[in-house]
């Protein structure tokens, strides 16, 4: 295998998130319903005695200063390396192009692009399932994005039921500025009260949408952290509003800050994008993407 590998990261959206109940450990119980778009982050692997983590790109923030340590696809190559034996390294080169703290996963994304890209890079072979417990070790969102496309995800995220690819509309995403995001989703879950909790039924229904090919509608679909959203994140909510007075159907991006919303023949993408930077968001067309794209490995 060539000793650079480049990797998609593609950022990702919720048709639904639901949550069961608080478990003995802390954790929330989830079921969701978890859908790769065409934004993505751009991994490079390339052989090296030592692992280390470059970031750059139009996203990246405050991330080059972070410590490595901290980064999760780091810690994902540091993960394999141990699983394969130890004493190898690599070159971790990250083009963030995915918002940082907005609600659609970014960092986890890059998390198993290097878990996949290095799968292959070092030839490992180890199958899908295995780099997605893997993944589970790194955090409760990298294992989703080992397989991409739609999947039903539950326990704390780290169970993954790869779905048939979705059928959906046009979607019109939108973030806020750099400076008014924050990592709030921990101050999110804790927010979240029991009777906000469901069975999860509201997934179940997503799943069985897709697997009968059918196109997904905003009535199907739903995200818990909607109810607190007016509290925790009141600019967010400002701007939802704004919109569902005007007769769209905003739906949060995880637990935010960023929201999508579905567009229909009617809809003028360029209108749309003209509110939402009104509203003091940022705009950006995407699609759900197929699993085969979502996982693309390209050696270099």
């Amino acid at each position: 295998m060539s000793g650079v590998v480049r990797v998609i990261a593609p950022a990702k959206i919720n048709w639904t998130l639901e949550v069961l109940r608080k478990r003995a450990d802390g954790y929330h119980e989830l079921r969701s319903v978890l859908q790769t778009i065409d934004l993505h982050d751009v991994v490079t692997l390339r052989d090296a005695r030592e692992i280390s983590v470059e970031i750059n790109g139009p996203e990246a923030g405050a991330l080059p200063d972070a410590p490595p340590e901290s980064n999760l696809a780091y810690r994902g190559a540091l993960a394999l390396s141990r699983r394969a034996g130890g004493g190898r390294g690599v070159r971790i080169s990250i083009e963030k192009r995915v918002p940082v703290a907005a609600g659609l996963g970014g960092g986890s994304s890059d998390a198993a692009a290097v878990l996949r890209g290095l799968n292959r890079m070092w030839e490992l072979g180890e199958p899908r399932e295995n780099l997605g417990e893997l993944a589970g070790e790194v955090g409760s969102d990298p294992p989703f994005f080992v397989f991409g496309g739609a999947a039903l995800i539950s326990g704390r995220g780290e169970q993954v039921e790869p779905l048939p690819d979705a059928a959906a509309p046009p979607i019109l995403l939108a973030t806020p500025p750099q400076n008014e995001r924050g990592e709030k989703t921990a101050a999110m879950f804790a927010a979240l009260g029991p009777e906000a909790y469901t069975a999860g039924d509201v997934t179940l229904g997503v799943r069985e949408t897709i697997s009968a090919g059918r196109q997904l509608v905003d009535a199907e679909l739903q995200n818990v952290f909607e109810t607190v959203t007016a509290s925790m994140q009141p600019q967010t909510e400002i701007a939802m509003d704004a919109l569902r007075a005007q007769g769209h159907v905003p739906h949060l991006c995880g637990a935010g800050p960023s929201f999508f919303l579905l567009l229909s023949a009617r809809d003028d993408a360029r209108v749309m994008s003209d509110r939402i930077r009104v509203l003091g968001f940022e705009p950006r067309p995407v699609r759900a993407t197929t699993r085969r794209s979502a996982t693309t490995i390209r050696a270099v």
